[in-house]
């Protein structure tokens, strides 16, 4: 029997940690649940690892309410740990596990950089290129063979001098000097846009490209698309702002609920409506709240984490 793939075994090492975790905060635990993890988690670094990381991020989100949590775990039946262990099953359904599962990859949780749901970090590099990351990015950073690796997300990266500084994706390189510039990775593509300078990018597939300042392009597994221009508006999120000028609201809530942690849902009804305005990122409540001011939406919380967008009902 073979074994398991690298990414198939890191992804199970960190399922097991959210079951752990979820385990240990629905308050059914005993002593033999609490030696099982210290064995589990002696039994291997990377273990500990994700351990450690499962509590890092666990801790970022202390004030998750538990009305999210399965309602089996708050049951006082004798029964319970045998349904709590069928409810461990269904990782998504369980707060602590639902957050950690967010965050996979485990590379993510071990990139030299990297930021949670909603936050934002820059950083000056050792040579003093000006790096920051958005929403739920990784950086990978080997400043003496200066290189990035962009692991997962989006970054904007400023090289003040002629000295080539290299951003490696899954979609192919990016070449960069005495230039700024921004690259968004997610599973299917890459999207590479120049704020001012010239670049070259070395596509997987293709010929290699130069770009100027105000242009952009896409890149996947198959090669490079077509030179547009650059979207002035895309950049404001270095500034921890949100901004739109007759945007469909379906592509702004989907941009929004990157910054936010849990649901975020809305019904298709409000795809095609359209929004203009800047909205501050370090506080996503508060621009569903504009967005209802606004526009013929209504907000409706089960919780903090739970929010969905219906149509108005009209007035009587």
């Amino acid at each position: 029997m073979s074994s398991p793939s690298p990414s198939v075994e890191a992804r199970q090492i960190v399922r097991a940690a959210a079951q752990w975790l979820a385990l240990l905060e629905s308050g059914s635990a005993n002593e033999q649940d609490h030696a099982g993890l210290q064995r589990w988690r002696d039994s291997c670094v990377s273990h500990e690892q994700a351990w450690q990381k499962a509590q890092a991020l666990r801790q970022r989100f202390a004030d998750l309410p538990s009305a999210l949590a399965l309602q089996s775990l708050d049951r006082p039946e004798p029964g319970r740990r045998v349904v709590l262990k069928r409810a461990l099953g269904a990782v998504v359904l369980v707060p602590a596990a639902w957050l950690i599962s967010r965050q996979l990859p485990l590379e993510v949780w071990r990139a030299d950089l990297h930021t949670s749901t909603g936050e934002r970090k820059q950083v000056q590099l050792a040579d003093g290129s000006f790096l920051q990351l958005n929403t739920a990015s990784a950086v990978d950073v080997d400043v003496q063979g200066r290189r990035l690796k962009l692991v997962e997300g989006e970054i904007s990266l400023k090289v003040p001098d002629a000295s080539p500084l290299t951003i490696q994706t899954r979609f192919g390189q990016v070449i960069v000097s005495q230039s700024e510039v921004c690259v968004r990775q997610d599973a299917l593509g890459c999207r590479v846009s120049v704020y001012s300078g010239f670049l070259q990018l070395q596509p997987l597939q293709g010929p290699v490209l130069s770009l100027r300042g105000g242009q952009q392009v896409d890149l996947q597994a198959g090669g490079a698309g077509s030179t547009t221009a650059f979207d002035v508006l895309a950049p404001g999120w270095r500034e921890g702002v949100l901004m739109a000028k007759n945007r469909p609201l379906g592509d702004f809530l989907r941009e929004l609920s990157s910054y936010r942690p849990g649901v975020l849902r809305w019904e298709p009804a409000l795809e095609a409506l359209r929004v203009t305005g800047s909205f501050r990122l370090d506080d996503t409540d508060r621009v569903l709240t504009l967005l209802a001011a606004s526009l013929p939406l209504e907000v409706h919380s089960r919780t903090r984490y739970w929010v969905t967008l219906l149509p108005r009902k009209n007035s009587v």
